[in-house]
């Protein structure tokens, strides 16, 4: 679940703990992930800077877009995972070719926490059978989630899920063309009677699946705390992994094991 806390006070402790922030954002129709630290804040907006060993790395980041923001702090609970969205004010250059100078971005009115059990990855439940559409080239709404704008597609089948990751085990029958940073859109729905979930993910890690003529691919998904939009499909991706606990668990035998249809 959700919770939202005020953002000042976070973000002071972020300050003075040197506590990394992971930075979401959209170029050129793809989510891009970068490790920036607070260096100052005020009281409308706060500084970060991005640094890097790769030169060959372009950043194009732009005065006004979105961002999605996350950390993980110790607070109340444990390392639980903060989030939000916010806008880039300036973008000021550097001199030091190793670095992209500073990026003012402005304060949240609020940032959104969600517990760290929700990062634990679950099976999915026996009972359930549950098809996965994935896709290579998508396009991305104006809030950078995946659209319906299919042009190639693979069915899997989901193993298993988290508020950050979901394991995918797909049929290599057809052939596939899948490697390691490659952005992906998935649709899938979790639980009978509910609509479809459907956001982007970045391939993580490909292995042999448990089938023959099958992969499994460890995708993390990417970008949804970056729009409002995004972190209600957040919400429901807590909410799945809650209830598939809750019924292995239980080994809950409610329904006999059946597809549910995308």
């Amino acid at each position: 679940m959700l919770h939202k806390v005020k953002a000042g006070q976070i973000l002071l402790t972020v300050l003075e703990n040197k506590i990394p922030l992971i930075m979401s954002f959209l170029s050129g129709c793809k989510w891009h992930m970068v490790k920036v630290l607070l260096t100052n804040i005020e009281s409308d907006n706060f500084e970060v800077k991005v640094s890097t060993q790769k030169k060959s790395q372009h950043i194009e980041i732009q005065t006004g877009q979105s961002v999605g923001m996350s950390f993980k702090c110790g607070y109340g609970r444990g390392y639980d995972k903060f989030i939000f969205d916010t806008t880039v004010v300036d973008v000021e250059s550097s001199s030091n070719s190793a670095s992209y100078g500073t990026i003012v971005l402005a304060v949240p009115e609020q940032i959104e926490v969600v517990r760290k059990d929700s990062y634990l990855r679950v099976e999915v439940p026996e009972s359930l059978a549950v098809n996965v559409q994935l896709w290579h080239r998508y396009s991305t709404s104006g809030e950078g989630l995946a659209t319906a704008d299919v042009r190639q597609n693979w069915q899997g089948r989901l193993v298993g899920i988290s508020a950050g990751d979901v394991q995918v085990e797909v049929d290599t029958a057809e052939g596939t063309d899948f490697r390691k940073g490659q952005s992906i859109g998935l649709r899938f729905t979790p639980l009978a009677l509910e609509t479809p979930l459907m956001f982007n993910a970045q391939i993580r890690e490909i292995r042999p699946g448990e089938e023959d003529e099958s992969l499994r691919l460890d995708l993390e998904i990417i970008g949804l705390e970056a729009s409002p939009e995004g972190r209600l499909v957040l919400q429901r991706l807590c909410n799945v992994v809650d209830e598939y606990r809750r019924m292995n668990k239980s080994g809950s035998k409610e329904q006999d094991t059946q597809p549910i249809n995308l």
